[in-house]
C-alpha cells in the first residue's frame, strides 16, 4: 500500500493545501494529513479544528485521515507505515527550503521518500501566513478558504 504522510500547521487549512490533498490522491491508496505540533508556533486555531475541518472537507474520502503528532516527521511515518511524505510548493524558495528537510529526512530514514507537487497558479499567494493576517484584521479572507472553513469561522 502507498501510504503517505502530508506533514504542516494548516492554520488555517487553504485551498492550496486542498488542492494539494486533491491531486496526490490518484498517486496513493491513503493520505494521512499530519497536523504538526511545533513548540516555536503560536496557532490561531486549535489542533483539533484544523482536524475537524479535514474532516469535513474529506467525509465522502475516506483514503484521507487528518492526524496530529508531535516530534520528528519519520518517526510518525514510521508509526504510521507510511513510505512518502507529500510537500507543497508554491516558489522556488519554498523548493530550497523544502529540498533541505527532505534531505535531512531521508538522511534519518532513507526508506521515506519526499515527494513536491507544486501548487496551481491560482493558490500560489494563498499562505496561511497571509490568511491569518486577513482574518486577525477584519479582512474577508474567505477566497483563500475552503467552504468548511468559511461556515466555522463565520460562527
Amino acid at each position: 500500500m502507498r501510504i503517505c504522510l502530508f506533514p504542516g500547521t494548516f492554520d488555517p487549512v487553504t485551498l492550496g493545501h486542498i488542492d494539494i490533498i486533491n491531486r496526490a490522491l490518484p498517486l496513493f491508496d491513503k493520505i494521512y494529513v499530519g497536523i504538526g505540533i511545533n513548540s516555536s508556533k503560536n496557532p490561531m486555531f486549535s489542533a483539533a479544528q484544523r482536524m475537524e475541518w479535514f474532516k469535513e472537507i474529506y467525509k465522502d474520502e475516506p483514503r484521507v485521515e487528518s492526524v496530529v503528532y508531535d516530534g520528528l516527521t519519520v518517526h510518525y511515518c514510521e508509526k504510521i507505515g507510511a513510505r512518502f511524505i507529500l510537500r507543497g510548493i508554491r516558489y522556488v524558495s519554498d523548493f530550497e527550503y523544502e529540498k533541505t528537510i527532505a534531505d535531512a529526512n531521508r538522511t534519518m530514514d532513507n526508506n521515506i521518500e519526499t515527494i513536491f507537487l507544486t501548487g496551481e497558479p491560482k493558490y500560489t499567494s494563498v499562505a496561511s501566513t497571509i490568511v491569518r493576517d486577513i482574518l486577525r484584521n477584519g479582512g474577508n479572507a474567505s477566497p483563500f478558504l475552503p467552504q468548511a472553513v468559511i461556515d466555522s469561522i463565520k460562527k
